[in-house]
Parts: C-alpha cells; structure tokens; sequence
C-alpha cells in the first residue's frame, strides 16, 4: 500500500498520483486536513508520498508529531518516501535537520540548479542541468549532514534531496497540471497576485516542464514497484527489531541443537541467512571456530542494529543484503543456516537456487523452525496448507530442482528441520 498524506484539499498528488496508478500500485490517502487520522505504523505500507500545505515545519500543527513518527518510521523501515513542499520539509526535520522561515516568499515559476550527485540519481539522472518550475513557498530547510542535494537555487539553496538510498524530498511543486496550478492560485490569491502571469504561461510553462515532471514521477513508480516484496518485509519486521530478542531468546538453546545437526566442522565458511537478531550465530561459530568464517545475511538494517546490540557482530560478520541475490561468488561456502526465512520470500524456490549457487559441493543446508508447521498453523489460526512448499512431498523436488539432496526431514511439534547436500556441478 502506497500512503497518501494531504494536508490541503488543492495540494493532491496530481502527477504522482497518476504514475502510482499506471504502475499498479494501490494507493490509500489520508485527508488530515478533513481528519482523518495519520497512520500509526509502517507496517502494511511499501511507499509514503506526503504533499504540500499552507503549514510550517517547525509550528506545532495537529498532525505534525504523527507525521514525523510516521516519517521515521518509514526512514528506519528504507520504505521509499516522496515528500513535497511541506512534506520535504517535515521529511527533512524527521531525518535530523530542521525547517525555519525563508527569506520572504517564492511564488511562481523559477529556474532549479541540478547537483553533480543528481546525474547518478534513481529519480533525478534524467534531469537537465536547470529546470523551470512552480514554487510556492515561505520556509527553508537545513538538511542532516548525511543528505545529498540534487537541485538548488540562488534564493532557496535546498530545492531536493535525497536521505538515504530512498526517500527524496522536492521543495518545488513537480507535481502539477493545468489543475494543479488554477487549484493553488484559487486557494492562495494573494500569493498568486505576486506572480503575474502565472496562470496566463502556465500552458507553456507546463508543456516545457511536462516530460521531465513524468518522467520523475514514474521513476519514483518504478522504484516502489521494484522492490515491493523488500519493502514489505523491512516495514514488518523493523517495528519489531527492537524486542525480538526478548521475545525469542529461550529458543537459543534450539537454534544450537539445530546448528549441531549441520555437522560444520572448524574452518568453514557459514551463512545465516535471515539471520535477524543473530540467535544462531553463537553455536555458529563454535562450530567453525576462530579460524572459520561467519556471516550473518539479513535485509532489515533494524534487524542488523538489534544483533549488534546483542554483541553478535563479535560473533560474525553483519551484511545487510537480500537473500535471494547475494553479493558473494560462486561455491563461497560449506554451510547455510536458515531459520524461517523462506516463509518471507517472494519466490522459495529461486532462493534455494540462489543459496545452491554460493555453497560448494557436500556443503549443507539446513532450514530450521523452533515451531512446527502444525503448530505455527494452529498458532495462526488456520489449518495445514496441503500446498505448503515445506510439506516433504513438495520441499524434496524443489530442493532437487535447485540442486540440493534432502537427506533428512522432521516436522515435529515443537521444531521444523530439513537438511539438505549439495550435489556435484
């Protein structure tokens, strides 16, 4: 779900709207300035978009400490953000920075200054060096020292940014249509009076700003969409980061009965993929000793944090990487451990290829539950799946396919355990 927050009923997201839509994604809005109430969580969104409003960052407004909680949220989740105007500002202050008043009002259309940082940019790479666009603003921003500017201007030096690998904000009004702009020279006429012409050249202005506009708004699409299944795994587990341990840690002593049952021996290299707070890293390298090598594979940075401060990066190394591309070569290791991981991706069984692929010949797999299937089910309310991948009679072919050979499978009451080879290239 793609998050929507509107502080004004003329500020929409007019062209990012639309490229949301032609790229599939659903899109749910909150109208805080009709009420409606600032979600709580991240939990169930893949992208947060929040717009302009007559507004300053740094007053007290209603919604303003959900907004930037919400903003934070997504920020630690990496859940790809938009914010525009109001919405850069207040993504700016939730970063680290801070919003404070301009130097007097920018209304109208004006020339934007593009960075060297924006040539190799996910949304900016196809922005001309100067772009005219709609401003309309009164405040400024100072950025977290770890933003990249992507465009400025002589009046106002912060006109975008990115934080992070994936949440920008714009200052200026890329958005609008022909709609747009009548929409904010109706809402805010005497702005609008100190910009002559602004409605009489928007056609022009509009036509010339057109192409680059969408071509923005469907990058930002095209990120979202591309990486949904990431986003939503970082967005449930990253809430969650912070108590995992406690809720987890008196399985510890059957993560080492399971990693026992892999048969490492001293000098091995081992991954733990989805390895989040790194319960099984201990017996881990126990098994392959001071002179062996492990690491620890998980995509929630949050995740990452949490094991690190559990003092579990003295145990492995810490790589914050998806489990179904990892960036390692061929045959780079004897063993992979896995607990409960191949529940959360989004094709089972390219993951198994994928771990086939950095495992040498007779190295082990070994996917690990400290629930079984039954009891997770009962747990969840539900009953078996008779097409459950994990159920023998489909697991045994899948891992087959991906080059593996199960050789022993229990799905016990209170554990799941399947050990696999791999087969000779």
């Amino acid at each position: 779900m793609i998050q929507i927050v509107e502080h004004a009923p003329q500020e929409g997201p007019y062209a990012i709207g639309t490229a949301l839509e032609a790229a599939g994604l659903p899109v749910r809005v909150c109208r805080v300035w009709a009420g409606d109430r600032v979600p709580e969580t991240v939990d169930d969104l893949v992208g947060l978009v929040v717009m302009g409003g007559p507004m300053a960052a740094y007053d007290d407004f209603p919604s303003r400490s959900a907004e930037l909680a919400l903003l934070r949220a997504a920020l630690e989740a990496e859940i790809p953000v938009l914010g525009v105007c109001l919405g850069a500002q207040l993504l700016a202050v939730a970063a680290g920075g801070a919003g404070k008043p301009g130097g007097g009002t920018q209304i109208g259309w004006g020339d934007v200054r593009t960075t060297a940082a924006a040539a190799i940019d996910p949304l900016f790479a196809a922005i001309p060096g100067q772009l005219r666009v709609l401003h309309r603003h009164g405040d400024m921003m100072d950025l977290p020292t770890e933003a990249t500017l992507l465009a400025s201007c002589d009046r106002y030096p912060v006109q975008a940014f990115r934080i992070g690998r994936c949440a920008w904000g714009l200052q200026f009004h890329l958005e609008v249509d022909e709609v747009a702009v009548e929409a904010l020279a109706r809402a805010f006429p005497e702005e609008a009076a100190t910009a002559p012409g602004l409605l009489e050249t928007a056609p022009v202005e509009l036509a010339a700003l057109a192409r680059h506009r969408d071509d923005v708004c469907k990058r930002f699409a095209a990120f979202v969409a591309g990486r949904v299944e990431q986003t939503a795994t970082r967005a449930f587990f990253t809430r969650r980061a912070s108590t995992w341990e406690q809720r987890f840690a008196g399985d510890g002593p059957r993560y080492a009965a399971a990693v026992e049952r892999m048969g490492l021996r001293p000098g091995q290299h081992v991954l733990d993929l989805g390895c989040g707070t790194g319960l099984a890293l201990p017996a881990l390298r126990a098994q392959v000793g001071t002179e062996g090598v492990v690491v620890g594979v998980d995509l929630t940075p949050a995740m990452l944090k949490a094991a690190t401060c559990e003092g579990r990066d003295a145990e492995a190394q810490l790589l914050l990487a998806d489990a179904a591309r990892l960036p390692l070569p061929t045959g780079a290791v004897y063993g992979v451990f896995s607990a409960g991981l191949i529940n959360h991706v989004s094709d089972p069984v390219a993951a198994l290829g994928e771990w086939a692929r950095v495992t040498a010949s007779e190295g082990v797999l070994l996917l690990f539950h400290p629930s079984g299937r039954a009891e997770r089910a009962a747990r969840h309310g539900r009953t078996l799946d008779p097409d459950d991948l994990m159920a023998e009679e489909h697991l045994r072919p899948a891992l087959r396919a991906a080059g593996w050979h199960l050789d022993c499978y229990e799905d016990a009451p209170h554990h799941f355990l399947a050990r696999a080879v791999r087969g000779h290239e």
